[in-house]
């Protein structure tokens, strides 16, 4: 009777070990984009400043793993895919993106992570998702807002834009999406604040919904 249960026991434990190697593996992925190279005359201009604040995402997608929208829903259905992930929750994903892409633009000091090094205003920069439709195979579509201030004054201006990127299928198809519409907010942002520094206000880019 003893070797019977002993038997059963390791048949239940070979079955789990057996599951576990079985998994599906997780993969990670990033928003980041290889760095942009300043040119020479960029380099020679004093640096501004910059503070991006934390990006406020819908509360679904402040996750690592990737939400995606199931096609012939409406964006009602949605899957969170346990071992696709981003290499930190979207949002911290989606901050670090925005913010790296605006330094390299810019030739910026972003002061939220270095600090301020000379007495020169900071653009403050605060940015929302407010929607965000992905569907495997055929689209990534998203509705980004922004405002925009000074720090030596109280100026500000904000802008909105429906951003929408074709995607072919699988996962990376999808990523790459995403790092699209990242690279379309941040050229507009980057308008934006090249156009306050100058002007000391900026009008909206063609396409953004003010």
């Amino acid at each position: 009777m003893k070797s019977t249960k002993l038997a059963g026991f390791g048949c239940i434990v070979i079955a789990i070990f057996l599951a576990g190697c079985g998994s599906a593996p997780t993969h990670f992925y990033t928003l980041s984009a290889p760095k942009l190279t300043a040119t020479s005359s960029e380099r020679e201009v004093l640096p501004m400043f910059i503070e991006v604040a934390p990006v406020v995402v819908p509360e679904r997608l402040a996750r690592p793993q990737l939400v995606v929208n199931i096609a012939g829903k409406s964006g009602a259905g949605v899957d969170i895919l346990e071992q696709e992930r981003w290499s930190s929750p979207f949002n911290s994903e989606l901050r670090d993106a925005l913010a790296s892409s605006l330094v390299a633009r810019l030739n910026a000091i972003d002061v939220s992570r270095s600090g301020r090094l000379r007495d020169q205003p900071t653009y403050r920069i605060a940015i929302e998702l407010h929607d965000f439709v992905a569907i495997p195979g055929d689209k990534v579509q998203s509705i980004f807002g922004w405002i925009i201030s000074r720090s030596d004054n109280g100026r500000s201006n904000t802008c909105q834009v429906n951003i929408s990127e074709p995607v072919s299928a699988g996962i990376d198809g999808l990523v790459h999406g995403v790092q699209r519409s990242v690279i379309d907010v941040t050229t507009r942002i980057a308008a934006n604040v090249k156009a306050f520094q100058v002007n000391g206000n900026f009008v909206c880019e063609p396409g953004s919904l003010e």
